[in-house]
């Protein structure tokens, strides 16, 4: 295909501004699969008629395949399986779902050859004759990534619902099959190679974040002087600290307050300016704003109350406490929620050491969070009052936070830096995609 065949093609009904060669043809994309055939949940595992169940957690948005991962089995009685069952080839698409970043309608390719149906939030879609199918999930990728799907999502219930008869009616470019392999095939290897550069850059992210944390716990538990003379702490999770420091439950270090919940059947009680803190609002490191807000109201007869800064925020229940201890500090006066607790240093503790400390200790911390009801984690107070702080003298807590705030100040940068490349690769990715599969570049380059 040269350069002047590609000129004179015919436009794209999409609205992408380029146009497709005039070899190939514009149709609508539901004449690519040979009809949409629903998913099916089943019933717990019996044993005997378990299959795999692709669920959406399943997809792997940026590969476009069904991820590797423990199965989820669900009993499928015979009668059920039928044309159920995927085939390699087959298409799955999401009906149902999405959220506020991740709209819905996503597709992926199942390439696996086990047994396995789909849950009732997906449909199968397989492919029609003469259609190659790894060509046709790179379409519909692009459809994605250029939000062409978007007009088809309806909203109901809090989820995303895609009108399928409006989505298979976008009209898209048909290549003749041979140049549909030969565009997948190259964007296969060149996307690989992409993802590849992508995964590079995230390790370093990984070893940015490995070397913050080192950081933090060596500051908070040993100090700045690499000379000083140290002491053993007789606590195995701490090892030896300087022996000047002290170590003080902290119960002793701090006031705790809790919060409470407004009646959210009461619109007068958000209506105000005060923050309300919430876990959702913890991604921070300080909180200077937040998601919710409340009004001075709210704060009459019930438990809620103003928490003038500096104050240590931290979670202590919820499915986070897993695997995190979110932790941050307060820049203006705050309302928090009753899975939060704001903790008021006393004169011997800079508010911003003890952040510190939570982060370095961090997986200390989630050792001692445990289970509450229906499954949750919550930390409890009387553990968290028992916990041993190291306590240096308040200037030289100082010290270790200008040192910390520093060091990760160059961090940040170097993260930042990392995080654009990725970007840049991604919507290189995108773009290329978008490109190969419009007939913006020569077969003969992509050989």
């Amino acid at each position: 295909m040269t350069t002047a065949d590609r000129q004179q093609g015919t436009p794209s009904t999409l609205d992408w501004p380029m146009p497709t060669p005039v070899h190939w043809s514009v149709n609508r994309i539901k004449w690519s699969v040979s009809g949409l055939i629903g998913g099916t949940w089943g019933n717990e595992p019996n044993g005997i008629d378990d299959l795999i169940c692709v669920r959406v957690a399943d997809f792997d948005r940026n590969r476009y395949t069904v991820v590797d991962a423990p199965p989820t089995l669900r009993a499928i009685e015979a009668k059920e399986r039928g044309r159920r069952l995927l085939r390699p080839g087959d298409l799955l698409i999401e009906k149902s779902g999405g959220g506020d970043n991740q709209p819905v309608g996503c597709v992926v390719e199942f390439s696996h050859t086990f047994a396995a149906v789909c849950s009732n939030f997906i449909g199968r879609l397989p492919i029609a004759t003469g259609m190659w199918p790894r060509y046709w999930t790179y379409v519909h990728a692009t459809l994605y990534s250029g939000h062409f799907n978007v007009p088809a999502i309806k909203q109901t219930t809090g989820i995303q619902n895609l009108d399928t008869e409006a989505y298979f009616n976008l009209r898209v470019p048909y290549p003749p099959t041979c140049e549909q392999r030969a565009i997948a095939s190259y964007l296969d290897r060149e996307t690989a190679r992409l993802d590849a550069m992508v995964a590079a850059k995230e390790r370093v992210l990984g070893l940015l974040a490995e070397k913050r944390r080192g950081l933090i716990t060596r500051a908070v538990t040993r100090g700045l002087d690499s000379h000083v003379p140290l002491s053993e702490s007789g606590l195995p999770w701490l090892g030896e600290i300087p022996a000047h420091w002290k170590l003080v439950p902290l119960r002793f270090l701090v006031d705790i307050f809790g919060g409470a919940t407004p009646n959210t059947g009461k619109p007068e009680l958000w209506d105000g300016d005060i923050p309300w803190v919430s876990p959702k609002d913890m991604k921070k490191e300080e909180i200077t704003d937040t998601e919710d807000h409340v009004s001075l109201e709210a704060l009459k007869g019930s438990a809620l109350r103003l928490i003038d800064p500096i104050v240590v925020l931290i979670v202590v229940r919820g499915m986070i406490l897993v695997h995190s201890f979110p932790t941050a500090t307060t820049t203006r006066q705050v309302t928090i929620n009753q899975d939060m607790k704001a903790l008021r240093c006393r004169p011997s503790l800079a508010p911003h050491f003890l952040r510190n400390f939570f982060w370095g200790l961090e997986s200390h911390l989630v050792s001692l969070v445990d289970s509450a009801a229906h499954g949750t984690r919550k930390m409890e107070t009387e553990a968290l009052g028992r916990l041993e702080v190291c306590v240096p003298p308040i200037e030289e807590q100082l010290a270790i936070v200008k040192y910390i705030d520093d060091s990760n100040a160059r961090l940040d940068q170097l993260r930042g830096a990392t995080e654009r490349t990725i970007n840049l690769l991604k919507e290189r990715r995108a773009a290329l995609i978008a490109a190969a599969v419009t007939g913006q570049i020569n077969l003969e380059a992509m050989t």
